[in-house]
């Protein structure tokens, strides 16, 4: 099973925060699911949850990691590139 991690934080706006981030990890989650069903777990950490993995020192949110590795970190959380590192990973 692969573990992906995505890290975000709630934005500010006018009307209060926004969970942009949870909110895009949750849709990602059901679209990996339909591809991929019980091979991969989803989970979404707020940048200020107590339980948050250990982020790479630094980079910018939000951060996506598969089985504790890095793929991306300050632009969109990216299907396509998910798709990718798990398709690696696993022809390894």
């Amino acid at each position: 099973m692969h573990e992906i991690e995505i890290i975000g934080v709630p934005v500010a706006c006018k009307k209060g925060l926004k969970e942009t981030w949870r909110e895009v990890a949750e849709w990602t989650a059901d679209k990996l699911k339909a591809a991929y069903g019980n091979r991969v777990r989803v989970r979404y950490y707020d940048l200020f949850d107590s339980n948050i993995p250990v982020l790479p020192t630094g980079e910018p949110l939000p951060i996506v990691m598969i089985d504790g590795i890095l793929i991306s970190c300050g632009t969109k959380i990216s299907i396509p590139l998910i798709r990718r590192k798990i398709q690696e990973l696993d022809s390894a």
